[in-house]
Order: structure tokens, then sequence, then C-alpha cells
């Protein structure tokens, strides 16, 4: 039996750790070394675990002089001074949870605690910007040397409250007198680093410093965070095997089995393929393709701003925007399609240059996955755990089987016997449209299955309600609610809804689908 020994840095976001403790380390040392030498004041946003505290902790590590923790790694061969600054580095995902304005001043303050120890205070600091500014002067005055400033996840305290109307704007008030230092202690900065998921336009970081440079979208900057594909194949090669061995298939066989459930993330208009880093080390790790991302729920924030905007779930599957519909501060959101892209649920998949252009998708099988079980109870009122429990398997079983009959059958018999009725009614009643509502729901079901499926498709006909794609055949599906199944299947063939896959090479069926509102389950079908 082949045993991996290679230790993972799971939850280890401490450089100095890491490479003290002999975990693996995929070297972005060159990319960290050419991002100080781009802006004296620089900004990233990447999702949640993608390693943007152990971006911050690396650049910790090289400001503060500590070249023994470098040896062997590809800055060695660009940095020539190894100057010793003092770094003020604070972590504002410790201060989420508080309650109130002040909770969040106090749990600031406790973080500058530490370095008032080093540094000193004096007795007229109070507010935590006072008590900053006075330790960015203190820190210069006494090491003759500029200071680092390096803040990671700024925004974490603000996105558990990014729905309440209340607490929002005096928790931004706060987070806001902390970062005004900033731009007036420049002469005493060396260098400025900020990371975060979303971008408050109307916090001082991006409202004063006039001069902060947002690497977010840069090309040459798209791997610094996660792990690239050529990274994959090579600092990985040897787990890749491992793991082949346990899934009895061959190394080139499990590493298309991992890009397909942790790749497919794209940070720029020529990013490489990127995997998520979290959830990759879990997967080596244990030995298995698990979903380690999804091990916490969907961001509430992120669920209530869906809601807010009453986002069409549906439409996420392809989306073609500019950059200033995804890329934009989080106060001028109309949409929740920024923090969807910001929060790494949708990422970019590719760019057109002659229209400026970018294609969004969900990033891949974890995410669709993931993603579609936590939105299942939100939009359509049904349990995961109900719908996992027997009718995912039957039905999964009959659409492999090109069983559509069967796998309709099922899913007439789920609907019918769906728990918590009155929930189910009330998203009914809530939707814009009750084939609308029908629509996503099965969207949901496909997409929770890993299975492909596509609503509102256009065809030089119209628009079909779903096309599913299956490895052997493509099911064109019309849904009628209170009508017939024979009218559905007539729009079908009237309107060639399914004329653009007749070429694929794939078995295409096509079914009308009746649904019916008082019992709120499949009616009747006709299956062509």
């Amino acid at each position: 039996m082949m045993v991996n020994e290679r230790r993972y840095p799971i939850g280890v976001q401490t450089f100095s750790e890491i490479i003290k403790g002999g975990y693996v380390y995929v070297d972005k040392t060159d990319l960290v070394w050419k991002m100080t030498k781009v802006s004296k004041y620089a900004f990233l946003n990447r999702p949640r675990r993608f390693g943007k505290s152990l971006l911050s902790s690396t650049l910790h590590s090289f400001f503060a002089g500590q070249k023994e923790l470098f040896e062997g790694l590809k800055v060695m061969q660009l940095e020539q001074e190894w100057t010793e600054y003092p770094v003020l580095h604070f972590d504002m995902s410790t201060a989420k949870g508080q309650e109130s304005a002040r909770g969040l001043q106090e749990r600031i303050r406790l973080q500058l605690k530490d370095y008032t120890r080093i540094y000193g205070k004096d007795e007229d600091e109070v507010t935590p910007g006072s008590i900053l500014v006075g330790l960015i002067k203190r820190a210069y005055e006494q090491t003759n040397r500029q200071v680092v400033v390096i803040i990671d996840e700024y925004d974490a305290p603000l996105l558990e409250v990014l729905h309440e109307e209340e607490n929002l704007p005096a928790f931004r008030k706060v987070m806001q007198e902390f970062y005004v230092p900033l731009k007036a202690c420049d002469p005493y900065i060396k260098f400025c680093f900020i990371t975060g998921i979303t971008k408050f336009s109307q916090l001082s970081i991006f409202s004063t410093i006039n001069n902060l440079k947002n690497l977010s979208m840069r090309p040459d900057f798209s791997a610094i965070c996660g792990i690239t594909e050529e990274e994959v194949k090579t600092v990985f090669a040897e787990d890749i095997r491992v793991m082949a061995g346990k899934y009895e298939c061959t190394p080139e066989e499990m590493f298309l089995k991992i890009k397909d459930r942790y790749d497919g993330y794209h940070f720029s208009k020529e990013s490489p393929d990127i995997y998520n880093p979290f959830s990759l080390l879990n997967a080596f790790d244990d030995g298995e393709l698990s979903s380690g991302w999804f091990a916490s729920a969907t961001p509430s924030y992120l669920i209530q701003q869906m809601k807010h905007f009453r986002t069409d779930i549906t439409s996420l599957e392809i989306l073609e925007e500019p950059a200033d519909a995804f890329d934009i501060p989080t106060e001028a959101m109309t949409t929740a399609l920024p923090l969807l892209y910001q929060s790494g649920y949708l990422t970019i998949k590719s760019y057109d240059r002659e229209s400026e252009m970018y294609t969004l998708s969900i990033p891949n099988q974890e995410v669709r996955i993931g993603y579609t079980k936590g939105l299942l109870p939100i939009f359509t009122g049904i349990e995961v755990g109900y719908t996992q429990k027997g009718f995912a398997l039957k039905f999964w079983q009959a659409l492999r089987k090109n069983n559509l009959e069967q796998a309709l059958q099922e899913m007439k018999a789920f609907l019918a016997a769906v728990p918590y009725v009155e929930g189910f009614k009330k998203k009914l009643e809530e939707a814009a449209t009750a084939e609308g509502f029908y629509e996503y729901t099965l969207w949901l079901i496909f997409n929770m299955l890993n299975v492909y499926a596509r609503t509102q498709v256009k065809c030089a006909g119209g628009r079909t309600d779903m096309v599913v794609w299956m490895p052997d055949a493509i099911y064109v599906l019309e849904l009628k609610v209170n009508g017939t199944a024979k009218e559905a299947l007539d729009q079908i063939n009237a309107k060639g809804y399914a004329a653009p896959y007749v070429t694929d090479g794939r078995r295409v069926v096509k079914a009308g689908i009746c649904f019916n509102i008082d019992t709120r389950t499949i009616d009747d079908w006709i299956i062509e």
C-alpha cells in the first residue's frame, strides 16, 4: 500500500512555521518580491481560503529581514539587501463577530496592544486610529527605518453586517477611523499591503489613499494566491501518483479528476488555470477528493445579498459582463454579481478583447455542488438532507441509464412528498413565475448531482426552458404549469429547440413536462 508522508499546511498560515516545520510549500516568493516593487501601497482581493494570510505572513518575514527562511527559494536570486524593517501586521478576521461598534473598537485595540508593548503608547492615544499613528511614528523614530504595515482581511468585520442597515454604517465608521492614518503617515511608511474579499470604496484606504494600487486583476499577479496547473503537475506529481493508487486509476486519469474538482479559477484576462489551494491540500492529505472549501457553509452575507437583489440563480452558468459589472466597489452594487465573483462563486472563464467583455461561470465541480446544496433550501424550501435521502441516487442512476421516464417518475414522487409543504409553497408564491420556480428547482437539483444543465438556452427559434447534458445523451426540456405536456412537446418541435444538438453525436431526447400548481409536482410528461 502506498503511503504519502508529506506534511501539508492545512490551517497553517504562518510562513516561518511552514518553512521550519518542513511543510509542503509552493514557492511564490518571486511574485512576492515583484509586488513590493510595483507600488508603495498595494491591495489584493481573493476568495476566502485562497492563501491571502500566508501571502501576508510571507511579506512580514521578508520585510523583517528573515533571510534564513528564504534559503533555496526564488527570491534569493532577486533580493540583495535584506534590510530589517519594523512590521505592523494586523489580521482583521479576528475582529469578526462583534455585536456593536464599541466591541469592534475593543477588538482592534487588542491587536494594537501587542505593538504598544514594543513601541509604547501616549496617554492621549485612545481610538484605534490614534494609537496606530503613534505606533507608526515611534517605530520609525526608534529604529530609524520606515515601517511596513500589513492589514489582512481588512473587510472581515464588515461582511458579516453587510445587510444590516443599523450596524454597517457604525462599523464602517470604526474602520475608517483606523485606516485614515495610512495616508497621514506616508513619510514613515516603507510599504503597505492590504488584503480582503471585497472592495468598500467608502473606506479611507480607497478614498484617501489615492495611490493605492489594486493588483487583483493584473495578469502578472494572477497566480500569487492559489496553485497553478503547472505547479500541480510538478510540485504534487508524487501526491497525484499516490492518490491514483487509491483510486485504482492512472496518474493521468487522477489528474483529470483533480482538475475537474478543484481547477477553473482565473483572476485576470490572461490568468493561468488556478486551483483552490485549501481544497487541493485537503484532498492530498485525506487521500480522497473531498470538498474542503465547503466544510463551512456558504457565507450568510452572500445569501442575504442574493435574496436582496432577487438573483436569478439559473443565469449564473454563463454570464457575459464588462469588468465594471463585477469588479466594482461593494457600495455600488446593484446586483449580487460583484460579491459572487469576489467571493469565488463565479470566476473569469474567458475575455474578448474586441468587445472587452468577460465570460463568467461557476469555477468547478466542488463549487457547483456545494453552492447548489447551499441554495436549494433557500430558494425552494427543500432541505438538502431530504433530497439526498434516496431520491438523488435513484434519479441519478435513471439518468445514467438514459431512462428519462424513470427519472421523471422519481422526481414526481419526490416533489409530491416534500416535507414542510408550507415552506415549499411560500417559495413558489414568491417566485416571479411558477414555471421559473420549477426551472430553478430542477436546475439546482441537476447541479447538486453534478449534472450539467442550463436554463433559457437561446436558439434560432427562441429560448429552450432547459437543456441537460449527459455523457451519452442531451435532454431538451420544455416546462408548462397547468398546461399540457403535449403543448410543451409541440413547442419544442415547432420552434426547433433540439436542432442545435442533432450533430453532437449524442442521443437527443425531447420531453414536454407539465407541473400542477395545486399538487406542486409533475402532472404529466411526453418523451420523444
